[in-house]
């Protein structure tokens, strides 16, 4: 997916780097946009979709013929892909950036070039206390809520500045592409998580292994990291905290949830003075049925190539929402489970009351995710749980089935 342009020496033919100052410096060129399959056809301009209150089937395309085989998951996966784009977070740039780093100290810096404009970000390495380079590393959202083992390498990312979240068409990714850019701030984040990839699989003094990276968030910046593991293939693994709705939950039933009396975030709350989703989403938040997906379909995205979800949610806090937390989760993971991973998406949903804080029921859950797809043990991580005192009634949601895909 990605070609290195590399610096050669005209005397020896031989790969060179340009040291100065113990500064490296490489480049990178995009062969092809973040989230873009190319081999898959475009939505067509117009889509017709009848309302409806339940989830989608995720195993059924626009065209209107359920998938009935694992090759025909990767273009329905794009499709959903082009679907959250044009709905609710904004369509990402086409085009194909040029990516430099300069690594200093702890420092990794990252200039991005397209069009004829270019900006520069930075990103704080911490590297573990034991193990050997190169390290696996987990990028964190504005620093790490979760603990993070000495094993593993800790990415901090500031998100907003790649877009703020106290006015639309700001930040880093809005310098290069426009303040009017049709990206809202989740996904315009995404495309700065992917840049982070570009930038670590072509700096080898970072001393982290491209291959061994997973995301962090909490709250704001759950929704965030589950939306960069959903586009970013490369990403091992996403460990979103307690995002609520457009991160475990869906719109559709956290809609069903307020009417019944529930303070739960929804759709058309979530647009008024946030600038995290694209403004089209606006068209659709008072009339939730007749989007042709949900975020169960989202989670689906990590599905294949198959790479760890751990939902990590709070079931004492009524604002998150955690009957739509599990319903829709649980959703997601039937499109894993015909896909034959289904232990490669995991639920832990423990009651506490300090949001954002790390209960030590969740510790298990969150080792074995880590162990396996950062520090590559032979572990179980088939975990599903909850103690929540909500009715689980998965039928009020799915009317449709797993099918068994060849």
């Amino acid at each position: 997916m990605w070609a290195i342009t590399r610096l050669e020496s005209a005397d020896t033919g031989l790969v060179s780097f340009i040291m100065l100052s113990l500064l490296y410096t490489l480049i990178l060129t995009a062969t092809a946009a973040l989230g873009q399959n190319t081999t898959c056809p475009s939505l067509p301009t117009t889509i017709n979709y009848a309302a409806n209150p339940k989830l989608p089937d995720p195993f059924l395309p626009l065209s209107g013929s359920r998938i009935t085989s694992k090759a025909q998951w990767p273009c329905r996966k794009e499709e959903i892909r082009q679907l959250l784009q044009r709905y609710s977070y904004g369509v990402l740039p086409t085009t194909k950036p040029t990516v430099t780093t300069t690594m200093s100290g702890t420092t990794l810096t990252i200039k991005v070039a397209d069009g004829g404009k270019s900006m520069s970000f930075s990103v704080t390495i911490k590297l573990p206390t034991s193990g050997t380079a190169p390290y696996p590393a987990i990028i964190a959202y504005g620093g790490a809520s979760i603990p993070i083992p000495n094993t593993v390498a800790t990415i901090t990312y500031q998100n907003f500045d790649m877009a703020a979240d106290n006015g639309r068409g700001k930040g880093k990714f809005y310098d290069l592409y426009g303040s009017s850019h049709n990206a809202g701030g989740l996904i315009a984040a995404a495309w700065g998580v992917d840049r982070i990839m570009d930038a670590l699989e072509m700096t080898p003094t970072a001393k982290i292994d491209p291959k061994r990276v997973g995301v962090t968030g909490c709250s704001r910046n759950g929704k965030g990291s589950i939306i960069a593991g959903a586009f970013v293939d490369r990403l091992a693994l996403a460990l979103p905290q307690e995002g609520g709705q457009s991160a475990a939950g869906c719109w559709r039933i956290a809609d069903e949830i307020q009417k019944n009396g529930t303070k739960v975030e929804t759709a058309h709350q979530i647009v008024n003075g946030d600038s995290w989703f694209s403004t089209d989403f606006s068209k659709y938040v008072d009339a939730v049925p007749t989007l042709p997906w949900d975020n169960h379909m989202m989670h689906a995205l990590y599905a294949d190539p198959p790479r760890g979800l751990l939902v990590i949610e709070n079931s004492a806090i009524e604002y998150l929402g955690p009957t739509s937390n599990y319903h829709c989760a649980t959703a997601g993971r039937m499109v894993h489970e015909a896909l034959g991973v289904k232990d490669r998406f995991g639920l832990t949903q423990v009651s506490h009351s300090d949001h954002c804080g790390f209960p030590s029921a969740s510790q298990a859950p969150l080792t074995a995710f880590i162990n396996r797809f950062l520090l590559k043990q032979e572990v179980s991580t088939d975990i599903w749980k909850t103690d929540g005192k909500f009715t689980i009634d998965e039928g009020r949601w799915v009317d449709w089935t797993v099918p068994k895909l060849s």
